[in-house]
């Protein structure tokens, strides 16, 4: 990664790479959260600043604290090819965990607190935070949760929006296929995704609304910050957004993946999601109206039985078989991955991880040759850094 880079904003460079021209890949980027461990006892360690200062020597402003005291995110540049993306996030978290070491810690990726310990969460002392604490209270205390979020370019808002309706119905897949946070503070959750539970708690969270227009949307956004629900525009936790910093689409439905390859395989599809959904809105079609209940309960089957849960068919409502979410999410976004170039690395992606299984099931794996949960630990140790399906 070169400070050139490193430094170059997501604003400045998708206003010279628009993404949605026919010729053109669209831009991704990927926003990843750590967790910062005592490799001694496992349990998180409120030391994530110090980390973030060693990072930053090399990372700059590609790093920073988190809303807890152990938490940090590391981001990537925007990128038009997936090798790309691919690399940025390889040395993102060899840096990460490098600077972990040298405070004799560790960093790991997952979706929830795995020992107990960690709550009531200890706040970083930001404004922004502070002001989250006033308005969301005991949701705040409770936070002990990380995600990804893809960043794909859409300057258009008005598309943007309409995009945002394609993707709604294939929420799950990208749920079942990131899940990565079976355990949390001690317990088994009996949940793949328990992090993905936790945000349903928030006032403006979940899958997204439908929407006509932008028009729609900002009148929804500004109606509930009046309400007092949101802190700010960045307070609009849907699984989908419209990013209010860049001119992007952003997906928020993911748990923190285990490897640097999911991490880049999920954003791959959400880019060949978007580029779909943006031939579909060019044809004129709005997108499928699925009502909002009946996708919040095929989230929920998703995150609860990952890659194993019964299905939504995105065309008709109806559920579908248990285990074919991948496969229908292969087909419905081939003709995108074969125009982008990434058709064979996602394809070959895809399969083996609905051989081995999200990071849900590779946790598991890890907690029940011993029955310990320190083993889950020092797997998430082991795999974060330069871990591979």
């Amino acid at each position: 990664m070169t400070p050139t880079e490193r430094q170059v904003p997501m604003t400045d460079r998708t206003q010279r790479h628009s993404g949605t021209h026919a010729s053109a890949k669209p831009l991704m980027g990927v926003e990843e959260e750590y967790m910062v461990v005592d490799p001694a006892t496992r349990g998180v360690a409120a030391a994530a600043a110090m980390v973030v200062k060693r990072a930053a020597v090399d990372l700059r402003d590609a790093v920073s604290t988190e809303v807890g005291q152990f938490q940090l995110e590391a981001r990537t540049p925007p990128c038009a090819e997936l090798s790309d993306l691919y690399r940025y996030l390889r040395q993102s978290r060899a840096t990460v965990a490098a600077a972990a070491a040298a405070e004799g810690l560790g960093a790991v990726a997952t979706g929830a607190t795995t020992l107990g310990g960690a709550l009531p969460l200890q706040i970083t002392q930001k404004p922004r935070y502070l002001a989250q604490l006033e308005t969301y209270r005991e949701l705040m205390d409770e936070q002990a949760i990380c995600a990804s979020q893809v960043h794909i370019c859409v300057p258009d808002r008005e598309r943007a929006v309409l995009v945002s309706n394609h993707l709604r119905p294939w929420l799950p897949a990208l749920i079942a296929l990131s899940a990565n946070s079976p355990f949390y503070e001690g317990r088994d959750t009996r949940y793949a995704s328990w992090r993905w539970l936790h945000w349903q708690r928030w006032p403006v969270s979940g899958p997204p609304p439908y929407f006509h227009s932008l028009r729609e949307h900002d009148e929804l956004v500004d109606a509930l910050e009046e309400g007092g629900a949101l802190v700010d525009r960045r307070t609009v936790f849907w699984d989908i957004r419209l990013s209010s910093r860049y001119p992007t689409l952003e997906v928020r439905a993911c748990d923190m993946p285990v490897t640097a390859e999911e991490s880049a395989l999920l954003a791959a599809v959400v880019r060949a999601l978007v580029v779909t959904a943006v031939r579909a809105v060019e044809r004129g079609d709005p997108g499928p109206d699925l009502p909002t209940t009946l996708l919040r309960a095929a989230c929920w089957r998703a995150a609860r039985d990952q890659l194993a849960a019964v299905g939504l068919d995105p065309r008709t409502g109806r559920a579908t078989a248990p285990g074919s979410l991948a496969d229908a999410l292969l087909r419905h976004i081939r003709p995108a991955l074969e125009e982008l170039g990434d058709e064979q690395t996602v394809t070959e992606g895809l399969r083996r991880l609905s051989a081995v299984g999200p990071g849900a099931v590779r946790q598991r794996a890890a907690y029940e040759r011993r029955g310990r949960l320190t083993d889950v630990v020092d797997f998430l140790l082991a795999q974060t850094p330069a871990g591979t399906l």
